[in-house]
């Protein structure tokens, strides 16, 4: 199976080929944005994509002097923020705020639009999932729920981030890697997931670190484990174990983080993409969105271009090979939707049509 990716960042001579730009495309495109843009985030206020992209829009518009109003458009794993982002004019006036790529919605049914041929997609962030459990659970370590869940199967709870989503998905290979059945419970974002948890309304909180840690520190929550490939250890000096210490089967079945992305419509006319692209690469190389990302335990992985296309048609290819696997319930097959087995994905990358927008700094 497709095996973990590297971190990646723009070197200092991309980042100042996209200042460059930026202001020459400013310039010469003053009549653009005329009005303000419209960031449509597919999850609810308070998580981990919202923080992500709320950020950024705030960096954006600091840089350009551009306004952009940032709205939630929750449901479906992110089919509703994509049929209405896919349903105004490619204006560049009204853009997609994702995780993962938005791959869930054409994996899990909700749609029909591809990453590389339909959207442009750059890459801000990644995070790492995490299971904890309240101080007063039974459970105590993962080999705790393993062990309760092998012998109650599909009795234990946990909290996801909606119906296929990035932490639903996660949970399911490492249950399925484990051996194990658990029941999911969705939830409309990673907090909400996470405040499940820690309210009692599930065995397990599931969703991102970012989530956990500060519940984690302050003892509210215990740390069963989180997707990174070391230990994590907070500000108060709690550790928070690494999984593939536990169950190393799990990383050669699916990259364990999400990531966070800024989409616009891929017919967008080129000399906006630019401007938008080379905007979102000075905001995710800020002094501002780097700390933030430190402060949440969110790891700054920037990526445009051809890298990012790739990366976005690779993890549909996983997640579609895991839905299937897993009987995910409204799942497309790799098949139908015309993606290889993952472990042919670099033979059949590009694919035919794929096209790349000759836009990016090299």
């Amino acid at each position: 199976m497709l095996k973990s990716l590297r971190f990646r960042s723009l070197s200092i001579f991309r980042l100042a080929l996209a200042t460059i730009f930026m202001a020459s495309f400013s310039i010469a495109n003053a009549a653009w944005p005329e009005r303000p843009i419209t960031l449509v985030v597919m999850y609810a206020p308070g998580g981990g994509t919202d923080t992500v992209l709320r950020t950024l829009a705030t960096e954006m518009s600091a840089t350009t002097g551009w306004r952009i109003n940032v709205v939630n458009r929750a449901g479906a794993a992110g089919a509703l923020a994509t049929r209405y982002v896919m349903n105004k004019p490619s204006d560049g006036y009204t853009l997609l705020g994702t995780s993962s790529f938005n791959k869930y919605s054409r994996v899990g049914g909700g749609g029909d639009s591809r990453s590389w041929t339909d959207w442009y997609y750059m890459q801000a962030a990644t995070a790492l999932g995490s299971w904890a459990v309240r101080p007063d659970s039974p459970y105590k370590t993962f080999v705790d729920i393993i062990a309760a869940a092998k012998a109650n199967p599909g009795k234990l709870t946990i909290s996801t981030s909606g119906a296929g989503g990035q932490w639903h998905e996660v949970a399911a290979v490492v249950a399925h890697s484990a051996g194990i059945e658990l029941k999911y419970v969705p939830y409309a974002s990673g907090q909400r997931a996470a405040l499940a948890g820690l309210n009692g309304e599930v065995d397990i909180a599931g969703g991102g670190v970012h989530e956990h840690i500060q519940f984690v520190d302050t003892g509210k929550l215990i740390p069963l484990q989180q997707s990174g490939l070391t230990e994590i250890t907070t500000k108060s000096g709690k550790t928070m174990p690494s999984l593939a210490d536990m169950l190393p089967s799990v990383q050669e079945q699916l990259p364990p983080n999400g990531t966070y992305n800024l989409g616009i419509r891929r017919d967008t006319p080129y000399e906006i993409i630019r401007q938008v692209e080379a905007a979102f690469i000075t905001a995710a190389n800020s002094d501002t969105f780097k700390n933030m990302m430190a402060q949440r335990s969110f790891v700054a992985e920037v990526m445009v271009g051809n890298a990012a296309d790739r990366r976005a048609a690779e993890l549909e290819t996983v997640s579609a090979a895991s839905f299937e696997r897993l009987k995910i319930p409204g799942a497309k097959t790799a098949s139908e939707l015309g993606l290889p087995d993952p472990e042919n994905f670099s033979q059949w990358w590009p694919p035919e049509g794929y096209q790349e927008l000759p836009m990016t700094p090299e």
